[in-house]
């Protein structure tokens, strides 16, 4: 069926035949219908136990929780790629289902990119990695059982919501190369592509988001971001598809950026197949890795190349005929957005050469080389804090030339205010100064206050208004808020999120007290004005493990006493031991504790830590992602297309494209 959706329908819509074009959406439906089946079958292997199926005896045990039996169905290798591709059949039936207004011509092509993508990953299942492998006739009596990192609730939400943005990418790839296949690259064909594009964002936004809390409290560490090759491997599609999503902004409104637009697309997808490639190749050593043999490695590879050297191919042959003719100047929202585009690409480079450079030489016999944090946050952080600062100075821009004085004089009181703000914070939380803080509040500050300004100018009485001469009230402001577009109100909510992200990451990074302790049933110790007393220690029997849990009697300075419960567990069925940490979460911070060894004389030691505002990172990133899905209710991505005027380049522009010149315009 995905062979049929790849071949037929493309082949009509280039020779015109209704009947071809119309398999499309059919072999979409029976795909997505018989994966789901497959799905399910090995659903019910798992939770019924059937260990002859090699997949479920190697990840699963009968001492096994049901719901962890359920989650270590995409617990490694083979089931993953299951889910990946079940994930890729359900975007393909909701284009198809949701698309119904675009062109049938369009519509084939699209679906037959997303055929051509399922083929390849359908093939790989088939070739390297069946789930569906039998163990008989020597069936084992019982699972190895699932990794113990895995048994926890973060894999049941944390890959799925992972999967969704990684291959929702996939609906923006085909959209690009259909566009550029079938020469209309419009403002029509912005809108369509441009809330796909928002959905698997926010997806992705959501999935890295959840990542970073599973790491938090299951590893035992502490941190909340390792620059590990595969959480990198999350961030580089996040990164090309927040740079994708600005430049399709300035596409739908202006008509400029069309190449660079549709090269964002195919690298976003590109990057999502590579982070694939380097979570199944075996080339990393990672806690989130599936280890596996060459073969499936270099097949992934394979199935990249092709990818990127046929897309690429498209766009070089269709790329010159696509022309823009617009212009702008460089003090502008145009030219704003192209250095928001330009510094977040650079940002993607910056991770990529640190992910990748080491393996290279690895690859090549050069020697080993580590490249972590050192690295990382010396390039990044610098970017990040250039990318907020034309981050509040967009919104508040004209579209085309603006003058220099009109932007300094809406901006000038949101600078002051940040400034003065950002200075006295820090020394007011910390009881020292201290400059990382400082800059960190100064930059969210500057994108919360320029969003505020904006939304007071956007929501006071226009000229030619009988309210215009006096200043408007409460009531009329909330009412001019509910008619801003759901893009805008995605658009505050995106940048209102990463400013939340911010102020948790610096507060977490610079006022975070950890101390290892040493401690005994009847001692105590202090730490951070907080006094831990050992109250118990015992051992707990669980489902499928033994644990030794230490009861930990916490009196903070002027609260109530509570307890945590740390404790440190040995799993049955695989004999590894596993550290589950005791949180006692809080908006403005966690109080953090995780067991370790035995040290002698009943003793155990202990690291105890603090964490200010770390949930804000989480937060922030929650908001994000609900930026990205509120955005994909504005009702102009639903209209059907309209009538098109052909351009002197050959390529169609949507006839209503000035109506929306000034939409979003201060």
């Amino acid at each position: 069926m995905a062979l049929v959706q790849a071949t037929v329908p493309l082949a009509g819509s280039a020779w015109r035949r209704p009947l071809w074009i119309a398999f499309a959406q059919p072999m979409a439906w029976g795909q997505f219908a018989f994966l789901v089946i497959a799905f399910l079958s090995l659903t019910a292997s798992f939770l019924l136990d059937d260990f002859s199926v090699a997949y479920v005896a190697h990840n699963s045990n009968s001492l096994l929780p049901w719901y962890y039996k359920f989650s270590a169905v995409w617990g490694s290798h083979e089931g993953s790629v299951l889910l990946w591709v079940l994930i890729l059949s359900g975007w393909s039936f909701a284009v198809s289902v949701f698309s119904r207004h675009l062109p049938r011509d369009m519509l084939a092509r699209v679906l037959a990119v997303m055929g051509w993508i399922s083929s390849g990953f359908l093939l790989f299942i088939l070739l390297t990695s069946n789930p569906f492998a039998r163990l008989l006739p020597n069936v084992p009596g019982d699972g190895s059982d699932l990794n113990p990192l895995l048994q926890d609730f973060g894999l049941i939400v944390h890959p799925p919501m992972l999967y969704m943005g990684y291959v929702g990418f996939s609906v923006v790839f085909a959209f690009a190369l259909a566009a550029l296949i079938g020469g209309r690259l419009d403002a029509v064909w912005t809108r369509w592509v441009r809330p796909w594009t928002n959905i698997a964002w926010a997806f992705l936004t959501m999935g890295i988001a959840l990542g970073s809390w599973w790491a938090y409290y299951e590893l035992g560490w502490g941190g909340w971001w390792f620059w590990d090759p595969v959480e990198n491997a999350s961030l580089l599609p996040w990164l090309a598809g927040t740079a994708l999503i600005h430049s399709l902004a300035v596409t739908e409104k202006r008509g400029t950026f069309k190449n660079w637009t549709v090269l964002l697309a195919i690298f976003t997808f590109s990057l999502s197949l590579l982070g694939t490639f380097l979570v199944r190749s075996g080339v990393l050593t990672s806690v989130h890795a599936f280890a596996n043999d060459p073969a499936r490695g270099t097949f992934i590879l394979i199935l990249l190349g092709v990818t990127v050297g046929v897309s690429l191919t498209i766009f070089a042959l269709r790329a010159p005929r696509v022309h823009s003719a617009s212009g702008f100047g460089w003090l502008s929202r145009d030219a704003l957005l192209l250095v928001n585009n330009i510094v977040l690409v650079i940002m993607t480079v910056t991770v990529l050469l640190g992910t990748l450079y080491p393996l290279l030489l690895d690859a090549m016999d050069l020697g080993k080389i580590s490249v972590g944090p050192p690295y990382f946050n010396a390039l990044f952080v610098p970017l990040t804090a250039l990318l907020c600062v034309f981050m509040g100075l967009g919104p508040l821009a004209r579209w085309k030339r603006m003058p220099a004085r009109e932007l300094f004089r809406r901006l000038a009181l949101s600078a002051l205010i940040a400034i003065v703000i950002a200075a006295v914070v820090p020394s007011l939380y910390g009881g020292e100064w201290n400059l990382g803080v400082s800059i960190g509040l100064l930059l969210a500050l500057w994108l919360v206050l320029s969003l505020i300004r904006d939304l007071l100018h956007r929501t006071r009485p226009r000229r030619g208004d009988s309210r215009s001469r006096s200043a408007p009230n409460g009531a009329e402001r909330a009412a001019a808020v509910k008619k801003l577009a759901p893009a805008y109100r995605g658009m505050v909510l995106g940048h209102l999120g990463l400013a939340v992200t911010i102020v948790g990451v610096v507060m977490v990074s610079n006022y975070s007290a950890e101390q290892n302790v040493r401690l005994g049933p009847g001692k105590h110790v202090e730490v951070g004005g907080y006094r831990f007393t050992m109250t118990d220690f015992n051992e707990r029997r669980g489902p499928n493990y033994v644990a030794d849990t230490a009861t930990i009697e916490v009196t903070p300075p002027g609260r109530n006493t509570f307890f945590l419960y740390p404790e440190k567990r040995f799993y049955l069925a695989s004999g590894m031991p596993m550290t589950d940490v005791a949180l006692r979460p809080g908006f403005f911070s966690d109080l953090y504790v995780a067991l370790g060894e035995e040290v002698g004389n009943g003793d155990w030691s202990l690291r105890i830590q603090l964490k200010p505002f770390v949930r804000w990172i989480w937060l922030g990133g929650l908001i994000m992602a609900s930026g990205g899905l509120i955005a994909v209710l504005d009702r102009r991505y639903r209209r059907r297309a309209s009538s098109r005027t052909p351009t002197a380049s050959g390529i169609g522009e949507d006839a209503s494209l000035n109506g929306l010149q000034g939409e979003g315009a201060p």
